[in-house]
């Protein structure tokens, strides 16, 4: 029987099995580890391959903002002084048409800002920095639009300090501003009401005051109309028989009576009031009973203030009185100079008529003295 195996068949099959058991056990050792993984892996990359299709194939946000024509853009811009130089740290606040997705950010080195994924439509833009004033801007995004804001630049604010001062005046000057009040006193208008302050605890008045109240005074024109009637009223009554009628009557009569107003308001509203440290003034009550607000304003020319505030007897008020009507007794006709009689007379109708016009204080006359300070307590 013939032999196969030696045939050269034989052998040729014998070598080609050989070198293909040689190639396959090289093989692994041959190729890439990058590719020996890939070869081991085939699972995963096939994995990773179809989701990287199925994240293509999904419409993402922008893709569908785009398709609705809502694609967001952009909003930059640069921020100024007033010099033109670049403001550093300069807050931005952009407040889209929607305000509840406001963005706030700091201008940049260069005084720069951008903003992205802006939706778009109008937009308002807020600059402030310390020193300067608030800057506004508006606009209007389009879709994809980049949007460049015009260079912004910011003024100096306009700095407004208020210092408050409070500074304690002397004692003369606020009698001083409170006789400029008094002294636009009037009854209806016209009728000097100086000597009444509405003030309860008011400064007392030095020397110079005393007598400067006592002046502006007598020297207003309203109180020689009111002389001018009382000389009438006598005359007409045949007051001090011994002067006469007529107008050389008149005048007589005329000129005692101012003599009497400018002696008694002198002597017992300036010169005793400064000596005995008392105040002129009528203080206003306006508080309490009747009974009792009457009583105080009859009692009033008999008491006073004192200088240093107190309640006192009036000596400067009763003095003046008396020693107004002492002086008169110098003047009057020789018939109706009746010695004593005549100086009480004119002192106890003087005092008379304070009492009354203390009443008239209290219960009318402010009512009828318009533009009055409001009276504190």
């Amino acid at each position: 029987m013939r032999d196969y195996r030696n045939t050269p068949l034989r052998k040729f099959q014998r070598r080609a099995f050989g070198l293909t058991g040689l190639i396959w056990l090289l093989l692994p050792w041959g190729l890439p580890k990058s590719a020996l993984a890939q070869s081991r892996q085939p699972q995963t990359h096939e994995k990773d391959e179809i989701t990287g299709i199925l994240d293509a194939l999904e419409p993402s946000s922008s893709s569908s903002n785009h398709a609705s024509g809502q694609l967001s853009g952009y909003i930059s811009g640069t921020v100024l002084d007033k010099a033109g130089d670049v403001a550093v740290g300069a807050q931005l606040q952009l407040a889209p048409r929607d305000k509840f997705s406001m963005q706030q950010q700091l201008s940049g080195e260069n005084g720069q800002f951008f903003y992205a994924d802006v939706p778009p439509g109008p937009f308002q833009l807020t600059i402030k920095a310390q020193g300067f004033e608030t800057q506004q801007f508006f606009g209007i995004l389009r879709p994809g639009e980049t949007y460049l804001v015009p260079g912004i630049r910011l003024a100096i604010a306009n700095v407004r300090t208020e210092v408050q001062v409070q500074t304690r005046l002397a004692p003369v000057e606020v009698a001083e501003d409170q006789i400029k009040q008094q002294e636009k006193q009037r009854v209806l208008w016209v009728i000097p009401n100086f000597y009444v302050s509405y003030e309860p605890n008011a400064v007392p008045l030095n020397v110079r005051q005393k007598f400067g109240l006592a002046w502006k005074t007598t020297a207003d024109p309203f109180t020689f109309v009111g002389v001018v009637a009382v000389a009438a009223v006598e005359q007409a009554t045949n007051a001090f028989p011994g002067y006469g009628q007529g107008w050389d009557g008149y005048a007589k009569r005329l000129g005692s009576s101012y003599a009497n107003v400018v002696t008694g308001t002198f002597i017992g509203s300036a010169v005793l009031p400064s000596l005995l440290k008392q105040d002129p003034r009528y203080f206003y009550k306006g508080t309490g009973s009747t009974r009792w607000r009457l009583l105080y304003a009859l009692a009033s020319p008999l008491i006073c203030k004192g200088d240093n505030m107190r309640w006192q007897p009036n000596y400067s008020n009763i003095g003046g009185a008396f020693a107004s009507g002492g002086i008169s007794y110098l003047y009057y006709p020789n018939s109706n100079r009746d010695g004593a009689v005549l100086v009480f007379q004119n002192s106890a109708i003087r005092l008379g008529e304070m009492a009354f016009e203390g009443v008239l204080q209290e219960f009318l006359i402010r009512r009828l003295t318009p533009h009055l300070r409001r009276r504190r307590q």
